[in-house]
């Protein structure tokens, strides 16, 4: 959930949730590439410190026991710090107001690096200017408002493509069973997330004109009662196909879904073999993957400080949207419109104003 540059993020993110890890057209971030933008300072090498070990510190601020965007970002940071024989120290649930001391604590602790799991805590960079954390590199998923600066690197994918392609996919879905009215239930009313709708929206209505949306803003990501009682006030006006948009509360929504045979989605993560609760749509903008680049090119003494890696739907493996046991011809059919994605043959933004609306 940039909470959908994976944008997932994500989105991640914005994602995701896509908080974080996911952005929108008006960016105003340097970047002049699909693949990455600027020019920075390598890292010369993963103890920057010099002090004869490599730790990694995390800041999320959500459940890193999520089942979902949260918990990815930790996960695959854990799974590539063990195999480098690093140490990962992760601080999850960070209040937005205390993610700078949160920050100046990491480094405090002599960390090589600080990753924010999500750009919610973009209030913690300033620490990156201060001398409490003058060696130490700095990742950060971008959102829309997120200014890069040289001493930090930023993860970049785009809600538009991803939830496009989620929506569209969801749309195929719909189609096959006759169903016209769909659902949105995320967190806090925040630009991402009401981008996000509006790409979910675009994307049903490129298979289904007709097609309706409805939205609820809950407030809270995590919070599993709200989430639940929107997506049931949802369902009791007809909505057949429901994205939980959301981080610590999607499981609840989706075993909700599940009980009224609602096509869901994941905001962010592959779940396409989940059995408790089920998913027909895999939304994949994983934070952990893009962090996971990262921090390998951080083991290389390649990771550039001052830039931003942009993650495309259709050029890059993530992000990207699978149907959970689609058939042969609507797998064809969302690989093709994802490749059109890719290629430029779909405007993603022209499409998203037009018919997201």
């Amino acid at each position: 959930m940039r909470r959908l540059s994976l944008r997932a993020a994500a989105v991640v993110a914005c994602l995701v949730v896509p908080l974080a890890a996911c952005t929108s057209p008006d960016d105003t971030a340097d970047t002049s590439s699909a693949s990455s933008a600027g020019t920075g300072t390598s890292t010369s090498g993963p103890d920057i410190n010099g002090d004869g070990k490599v730790v990694i510190g995390v800041l999320s601020p959500g459940d890193l026991n999520d089942n979902g965007y949260y918990e990815s970002f930790v996960a695959k940071a854990q799974e590539f710090t063990d195999k480098q024989g690093w140490q990962l120290i992760k601080v999850g649930s960070v209040n937005q107001a205390d993610a700078l001391n949160q920050a100046r604590n990491l480094c405090r602790q002599k960390v090589d690096m600080v990753a924010l799991g999500a750009s919610e805590l973009k209030d913690a960079i300033s620490a990156s200017e201060e001398s409490v954390c003058g060696n130490t590199a700095w990742y950060v998923p971008a959102q829309q408002d997120l200014k890069q600066t040289p001493k930090i690197t930023i993860s970049r994918d785009f809600i538009n493509e991803v939830i496009f392609a989620t929506g569209y996919a969801n749309g195929l879905l719909m189609k096959e069973k006759g169903y016209t009215k769909a659902g949105y239930v995320t967190g806090p009313e925040a630009d991402f997330s009401v981008q996000a709708a509006k790409a979910f929206k675009a994307g049903i209505r490129t298979v289904i004109p007709q097609a309706t949306l409805v939205t609820t803003y809950t407030g809270d990501f995590n919070d599993s009662g709200k989430a639940t009682e929107a997506a049931q006030a949802q369902a009791n006006q007809g909505v057949k196909a429901l994205y939980p948009y959301l981080g610590g509360a999607t499981d609840a929504v989706a075993k909700f879904g599940n009980s009224k045979n609602l096509i869901l989605s994941t905001p962010g993560t592959d779940r396409c073999d989940s059995t408790s609760p089920t998913f027909q749509v895999s939304s994949i903008f994983d934070p952990g993957e893009y962090f996971a680049a990262a921090l390998q090119d951080f083991a290389d003494g390649k990771l550039k400080m001052g830039v931003a890696r942009e993650w495309h739907l259709g050029k890059d493996p993530v992000p990207t949207v699978k149907i959970c046991g689609g058939t042969p011809e609507q797998n064809t059919a969302l690989e093709t419109f994802i490749k059109d994605v890719g290629s430029g043959k779909i405007n993603v933004d022209a499409e998203v104003a037009k018919l997201g609306a």
